[in-house]
């Protein structure tokens, strides 16, 4: 199925090559578009079939996503496992309530934080502060793709488990071989 979720990324062509300056502030010469990729209902539903793989469904209590590129996504994994969805906004709310979580999180739940795109892991690290804080306990996060620019070290070295469904690593070695 991962072979399946790489074609499908090369498919919708999520992967742009120019001049880009990322969320990380950056610089790159290709760009990664998961949000493209999401569109497509059968790889999201592909997406959350891996997560769901790689996870169980005991790990975790409630799967969560920092807005926006990872709702959809924490959405689909919600419904493939059947466990509740927590939407982690940037900032908190300035009406209504004041939240800057949606969904309802109780000391000690356990959570699945989910990701589109991951450089340096500066965005998920901060949605996985904002759920601790709530009193989450974040057992891990996923990303669909982890660009390999410094992600991994600095998630794990802040002590959570990451597992990536692809890296660009794999992507560029797998688009060798595809032929759309």
């Amino acid at each position: 199925m991962k072979e399946k979720l790489m074609e499908m990324i090369f498919e919708e062509e999520c992967i742009r090559f120019g001049h880009f300056v990322l969320t990380s502030g950056k610089e790159s010469d290709y760009y990664i578009d998961v949000k493209k990729l999401i569109t497509n209902p059968r790889a999201l539903k592909l997406i959350a079939k891996l997560v769901g793989e790689l996870w169980g469904g005991d790990a975790f209590d409630r799967v969560a996503g920092p807005e926006l590129g990872a709702v959809p996504i924490a959405t689909a994994v919600a419904l493939e496992i059947e466990k509740p969805l927590l939407v982690v906004r940037k900032k908190k709310k300035e009406h209504g309530t004041g939240k800057q979580i949606e969904g309802e999180v109780k000391p000690g739940d356990r959570v699945l934080l989910v990701e589109d795109v991951t450089t340096t892991g500066g965005s998920v690290l901060r949605a996985a502060k904002v759920l601790e804080e709530s009193g989450a306990k974040v057992v891990g996060i996923t990303v669909v793709v982890d660009r390999e620019e410094g992600a991994r070290e600095r998630i794990e070295g802040e002590g959570y488990m990451f597992m990536p469904l692809v890296t660009v690593g794999e992507l560029f070695e797998f688009k060798g071989k595809f032929r759309a």
